[in-house]
């Protein structure tokens, strides 16, 4: 199989539900072994609709995702059990792909499966530190807060502080506003889950984000100027990034809330570059860049008071 194609994208519509035409981020050797992918997408206190299942049938996004894999030639395991971190060999998989939300160790969730057991946490944690890949979307990033979570989300914590999966990942949720339409910079145009994508806009459901690792290589920028709501009134930070945990590869996107998203063209493409770079068929120079393009990126919003 060929290196992947450029995307290229001209304007903002491009971005819109249907598009057709555009090359995928997906990237492989032909006599390379099968990638296996763990698709994990439990909620303990909002389940988003993108990952609710009906009738026992597979959510949209872990659909999107399966079907993906059977086109471009890898295995998706769909799972919101939580016991899957202790039952499974974890180093069978060659990347992990979140779209969760709250503490995954709790007994209740939202989708009514069993917790992750703390071992269950500590086996994750140590596989992607050992080299499974890492790929987390919207809610991944509202997984596992930092303590004193919500009652401290405004405010910034010391490494030490951080949760380890919130460390793992590269930052946290504070909060969001409205949907609304908002600017991406692109600002790597070169990693493959971007590449050739030109600056877009698109409405979303916009995390306000904090705690980032000082290691990020930040590959979308939230643009700020001009979007409502509280959440956003501070300088732009990263919202799609990459860094090294130990021998593993992350990757984050703050994209993944809303049903067009997921079924968008250049989503997919976002997905397939990543866990393309997560396993390691597709190499990609992740120096942090975070104190360059994004300079200011943990000046939080000062919430009104009462």
């Amino acid at each position: 199989m060929n290196r992947r194609e450029l995307l290229r994208s001209t304007s903002a519509a491009a971005l819109t539900m249907g598009v057709s035409g555009l090359p995928l981020g997906w990237g492989a050797a032909a006599d390379a072994p099968k990638r296996r992918i763990l698709m994990y997408t439990r909620s303990e206190g909002y389940q988003h609709d993108v990952v609710k299942r009906q009738d026992g049938k597979l959510s949209l996004a872990e659909q999107i995702v399966t079907d993906l894999g059977a086109k471009h030639g890898f295995e998706v395991k769909c799972e919101k059990d939580g016991r899957v971190f202790v039952n499974e060999d974890l180093t069978k998989f060659d990347a992990f792909l979140f779209e969760t939300q709250g503490d995954l160790g709790k007994e209740k969730s939202q989708d009514g499966q069993p917790p992750v057991p703390p071992e269950g946490k500590k086996a994750l944690l140590e596989a992607i530190a050992g080299g499974v890949g890492f790929v987390g979307c919207h809610c991944a990033a509202d997984t596992y807060h930092t303590k004193g979570y919500p009652d401290n989300r405004w405010e910034s914590q010391t490494r030490d502080e951080i949760d380890p999966y919130i460390a793992m990942i590269g930052g946290e949720f504070i909060s969001h506003g409205e949907q609304q339409k908002g600017m991406m910079r692109v600002v790597d145009r070169s990693f493959p889950a971007v590449k050739g994508l030109k600056d877009f806009d698109i409405t979303e459901e916009w995390y306000s984000l904090k705690n980032f690792a000082p290691d990020l290589h930040v590959i979308l920028v939230q643009r700020t100027g001009g979007m409502r709501n509280i959440d956003y009134e501070r300088p732009d930070y990263p919202a799609t990034w990459a860094r090294k945990h130990h021998k593993g590869r992350v990757f984050y996107t703050s994209m993944g809330h809303r049903d067009d998203v997921w079924k968008s063209k250049v989503f997919h493409q976002v997905l397939l570059g990543a866990l393309s770079w997560a396993i390691g068929n597709a190499k990609a120079d992740v120096t942090p860049n975070i104190d360059k393009v994004t300079p200011k990126a943990n000046e939080l919003p000062k919430p009104k008071k009462k």
